[in-house]
């Protein structure tokens, strides 16, 4: 396993942001780490990197605490902050430069570390341009180069797509599968749902400093699913059809919307058939059937009580 996150705590004076959190992260899987803003995903980063001390618990990374061995596993830990870290007054290449030096490339391996991770962000012909003429997307990916530059085995992505036009964020996103694809360990956090299902074969959800989901996207949104929703377009409207689906044990509610049925019944409990069956039995011919399937927004909401980007 390349993390191990255990009984992890940290107080800022009578105020607990970490509250006995564990989870690890194995080699070469690509996990989604979500909660609401303060729930305490930049704080466990934080913690990742050396910068904020724990009050309690351990993170192992690569084998190792980074409590007493953080010089050596930053090392090999590529991070993209949130915030864009770029100097203004250097071109790109120099700030790419910059950030290989600070993991100690020297000579003509850096210079070819430079250019493969230029390239790989497709900035290689605007290298010379400073960061200032970048677009947001352009920038964003700029500091995707500066954070690969020295092949790390662990890569942290807080954030990498917000504010960037579509273009740039599926770059982005290709990006990070491509990475994950040859070997890296990724840990990323977006606030784009869509994004942490399309890329992360796992998810955990912090909330209030603690774990309350850890699972694959699938998992997770069955987990909080109690009900199956129904919608059965008909060739006509009849109202006095939705006393006969009532009847049927298992069904807790049948609407109907013009030619449209809402049937929401126990999850698992009334089998489709039977509802077709009741339906074709009252003279009705069936025109569509769609069953609606639960979202990873949803299940995130009933688990916390908000929106991710609340």
């Amino acid at each position: 396993m390349e993390i191990n996150v255990k009984s992890l705590e940290k107080n800022y004076k009578s105020l607990k942001v970490i509250d006995d959190v564990s989870f690890s992260i194995e080699k070469q899987e690509t996990l989604g780490l979500l909660g609401p803003n303060g729930a305490g995903k930049t704080t466990i980063i934080g913690i990742m990197l050396g910068l904020i001390k724990s009050n309690g618990g351990f993170i192992e990374i690569f084998g190792k605490d980074i409590a007493r061995h953080s010089r050596e596993v930053n090392a090999n830990i590529g991070f993209v902050p949130q915030d864009v870290a770029l100097f203004d007054e250097l071109s790109a290449y120099d700030n790419v430069t910059f950030f290989g030096k600070l993991y100690g490339l020297r000579g003509s391996l850096l210079k070819e570390r430079v250019k493969e991770a230029l390239e790989f962000t497709d900035l290689w012909d605007r290298r010379k341009d400073h960061p200032k003429k970048y677009s947001g997307g352009m920038k964003r990916r700029l500091n995707i180069a500066c954070g690969i530059v020295h092949h790390p085995r662990l890569l942290i992505l807080d954030e990498p797509t917000v504010g960037v036009d579509p273009q740039s964020r599926n770059r982005i996103l290709e990006s990070v599968r491509t990475l994950n694809a040859n070997g890296m360990t990724v840990l990323y956090t977006s606030h784009y749902m869509e994004e942490v299902e399309e890329l992360c074969s796992r998810i955990i959800i912090i909330d209030k400093g603690k774990v309350i989901a850890n699972g694959t996207s699938e998992a997770i949104k069955s987990s909080v699913v109690t009900s199956d929703v129904f919608e059965i377009e008909v060739d006509q409207k009849n109202r006095s059809i939705c006393e006969f689906i009532g009847a049927i044990n298992g069904v807790f509610s049948c609407e109907m919307t013009d030619k449209t049925l809402h049937i929401v019944s126990a999850k698992g409990t009334v089998g489709l058939n039977r509802i077709i069956d009741t339906i074709v039995e009252q003279q009705l011919k069936v025109l569509s059937v769609k069953m609606e399937k639960p979202t990873l927004d949803t299940a995130f909401l009933t688990l916390t009580g908000k929106t991710l980007r609340d």
